[in-house]
């Protein structure tokens, strides 16, 4: 199955991250992408203050511009992330549109990005968005595919979960900065990868060192084996890549690390947490 990469700057206006996210989704089915995926927070620079400016609700104009270019390209679009405007909060969305322009799926970000990092950024992310509480997978052409954002990478469960719900790849919309990027983006994609033995597929804003938040770039998909099969370098980029997904039935059943679990003796000693 063929899957699309866009890389893109993302700026403080919104309809042309907008227009940017388009063209991107025109490029890669042009090149026989059946997935294009986008980056974390696509329409919006990932800096608190701008999300209750850049929020919308669902079936707003982000939503419907993005369905309208899964279905205009005949592609189901996993549309990175946007600020969702839900009741009186504020979530850090995505959502996938089959090439009918339907939605058949949307994840809230479970692990909101809080910290304190020397050298790095300070944010909260809690402090303007809700946490999401559930686990999102999706089927394309009898493939079944995991969603997750950002630091959602960093909870090893939450991968396993969806390992043992048969995903077969797992998209991560992703903003990673040049401190965290640097030290931990290859080797979070590729250790997810090993140990759930499926493909693991990032997708980041490109670089641009101007900005008040630097995203470290470098969009990335590992295989099962654990080998990076892409890296989309810092630049502007859409990418195309061809992925044998029975790779991950093959390497299951040579190194059948899921059906050699042991859960009762998992039970038993979180019993004594």
């Amino acid at each position: 199955m063929k899957i699309g990469l866009v890389q893109m700057p993302i700026i403080r206006d919104k309809e042309e991250n907008l227009k940017t996210a388009v063209e991107g989704i025109r490029k890669a089915a042009e090149q026989g992408a059946e997935i294009v995926a986008l980056p974390e927070m696509f329409v919006s620079p990932f800096i608190i203050e701008y999300f209750p400016d850049f929020a919308e609700e669902k079936g707003g104009h982000i939503y419907q511009t993005l369905a309208n270019a899964a279905k205009e390209n005949g592609v189901t679009v996993v549309g990175g992330s946007m600020p969702e405007r839900l009741g009186d909060k504020l979530y850090n969305s995505s959502f996938v549109f089959n090439p009918e322009g339907e939605e058949i799926a949307n994840h809230h970000k479970v692990h909101l990005y809080d910290v304190d990092i020397e050298g790095g950024p300070v944010m909260r992310e809690s402090d303007g968005f809700g946490f999401g509480n559930k686990v999102t997978t999706f089927e394309v052409n009898g493939h079944k595919f995991g969603l997750v954002i950002c630091f959602d990478v960093r909870y090893p469960e939450l991968f396993r979960i969806l390992a043992l719900k048969g995903v077969e790849a797992v998209f991560v919309p992703a903003a990673f900065n040049t401190v965290t990027g640097a030290l931990h983006w290859e080797l979070l994609f590729r250790m997810r990868a090993v140990d759930n033995q499926y493909f693991t597929i990032g997708i980041a804003p490109s670089y641009d060192p101007t900005h008040d938040y630097v995203a470290y770039g470098h969009s990335i998909v590992s295989s099962p084996w654990g080998k990076v099969l892409l890296d989309a370098g810092t630049e502007p980029c859409v990418s195309v890549i061809d992925l044998d997904l029975s790779e991950v039935a093959k390497i299951r059943e040579q190194l059948p690390l899921l059906k050699l679990r042991r859960p009762a003796v998992y039970a038993a000693e979180m019993e004594n947490l």
